[in-house]
């Protein structure tokens, strides 16, 4: 299980700058549907990808269904010679993408955000629309069953307005 209470305001009082996505976001949205890591779009610019790697080393990473043992080396340069991470940490399993499927990278998820409020700090999460586009555009399994529950909660948005 992630621990979301400790991982979003240490990534928050880094200063690193990204918007949430994935199941987090769904449920912020008011799906009921249970996650177990946190999905993240980071920015890709070199300080923010200091800011991200000085965290993520700080919390023993190691890359999700990777054999035990494998030698591997989380920090900047490896953020920067890649683009999506799936790891494990000691609070839990975190993906970070440097796109999200549908949307494009950080400044497009920025763009398709809102403003949340969680743990007394604010963050960035995909908008209810902008996470249906990704959710189809990602087209998992998992991902399509959560669509009839994102169209659901669009639809009673909706007529509450």
């Amino acid at each position: 299980m992630i621990d979301f209470e400790q991982i979003l305001p240490l990534l928050a009082d880094a200063g690193v700058e990204f918007v949430i996505v994935g199941g987090l976001a769904a449920i912020i949205h008011g799906s009921a549907r249970a996650t177990f890591d946190l999905d993240i779009c980071y920015w890709r610019t070199p300080g923010n990808i200091e800011r991200l790697a000085a965290v993520i080393e700080s919390l023993a990473p190691a890359l999700r269904g990777a054999p035990k043992g494998l030698p591997f080396r989380f920090d900047a340069e490896t953020i920067q010679k890649g683009l999506n991470f799936t790891l494990n940490t000691e609070l839990g399993d975190i993906d970070l993408l440097g796109e999200v499927s549908g949307i494009g990278g950080f400044e497009a998820a920025r763009s398709a955000s809102v403003p949340v409020q969680l743990f007394e700090r604010e963050f960035r999460v995909l908008t209810l629309d902008s996470l249906i586009i990704s959710k189809q555009a990602a087209g998992r399994p998992k991902d399509l069953t959560d669509l009839h529950v994102l169209e659901a909660l669009r639809e009673a948005e909706a007529a509450d307005e």
